[in-house]
């Protein structure tokens, strides 16, 4: 009879130990065992705003008018609390870049304006994600023959939205050498009657779509794709209409009055002189970000097993 009662609280011991190794994953029922994870992204990002675009006119700002030749790259890090089965949050720090050419649309007037800029980009923001869809589960460790079991599912669907920071610095290419564009006030910003000097620091809106799945008991892997609306017209630093270039020339030289009006001949000049359309103030700028997620798990460790160790009272065994 010991020897029965020794044999069943060893295997019990041994089942144990096989359960905590292989619910060292998110599962429904232990969610939180995953409660805290760090997140890699990296991807292409995509500026929406008044320079480059497509080869039309009414899709500005909208995610139709994304150029491809224009994409850059953005990396990011972030920390990841899970606090319920269907709600995440995180803290994102990321940094990418952004830019547009009208060289490269073959829209007339956009083309003819011969306006280009680059801006870095950094941006911290919180996000709350909503988990619509997942399928968490534990198949067997063991494939036999001609058993079904249960397969191994670690999929997330989520949308998510937040807010958070944006430092900007839009600079232009003259002949060759990128210089900053602010200090330039190409649009007059500072003059009488004319707009107001630009922060470069805007509040930012993240909204998007997610998908994780998992590759091992630590380790997932997804895609993100993120839109962010801004709060400024000036990320590619156009917004209003143009301003008279000799004033310019004046006051801050000749870079400036050359990044205000860069049309090639004298008539395409004339369309974006003082006073005339340059830009588009009713709508603000925004970017999009297309991320391959790496995600680690931090909630614990992986330890190796440990030996099954048996503990009773007043009980022993006899062999």
């Amino acid at each position: 009879m010991n020897k029965i009662i020794f044999l069943f609280l060893f295997v019990i011991n041994c089942l144990n130990v096989f359960y905590a190794q292989t619910t060292n994953f998110n599962s429904t029922k232990n969610w939180r065992r995953n409660k805290k994870e760090i997140v890699l992204n990296i991807g292409p990002t995509g500026f929406l705003g008044e320079l480059g675009g497509k080869d039309m006119v009414g899709t500005e700002y909208s995610l139709a008018d994304l150029d491809l030749k224009s994409t850059t790259m953005n990396i990011g890090l972030s920390y990841r609390y899970r606090f319920r089965p269907f709600f995440a949050t995180s803290t994102i720090i990321d940094i990418g870049q952004v830019k547009g050419d009208d060289k490269l649309t073959l829209e007339p007037v956009r083309n003819a304006r011969n306006l280009n800029f680059k801006s870095t980009l950094f941006t911290v923001y919180q996000r709350l994600e909503f988990l619509f869809y997942f399928k968490e589960s534990f198949g067997h460790k063991y494939n036999f023959k001609g058993v079904n079991g249960r397969k191994n599912h670690n999929e997330q669907v989520y949308l998510f939205a937040g807010v958070g920071l944006c430092y900007f610095n839009p600079m232009g290419n003259y002949n060759g050498t990128w210089v900053k564009l602010k200090p330039l006030h190409t649009e007059g910003q500072g003059f009488p009657n004319r707009p107001k000097d630009y922060s470069l620091i805007t509040p930012i809106i993240p909204v998007g779509l997610g998908f994780r799945m998992g590759i091992d008991r630590m380790w997932r892997v997804g895609l993100e794709i993120t839109y962010f609306k801004t709060f400024s017209d000036y990320i590619d630093d156009v917004s209003t209409t143009g301003f008279d270039t000799d004033l310019l020339q004046e006051k801050y030289g000749t870079v400036a009055a050359y990044m205000s009006n860069p049309a090639r001949t004298e008539k395409e000049k004339s369309w974006f002189s003082n006073g005339q359309q340059r830009g588009n103030s009713k709508y603000k700028d925004a970017f999009v970000f297309a991320n391959i997620i790496v995600v680690r798990n931090i909630t614990y460790k992986v330890t190796a097993p440990r030996r099954p160790q048996l503990k009773w009272k007043g009980l022993r065994a006899k062999f």
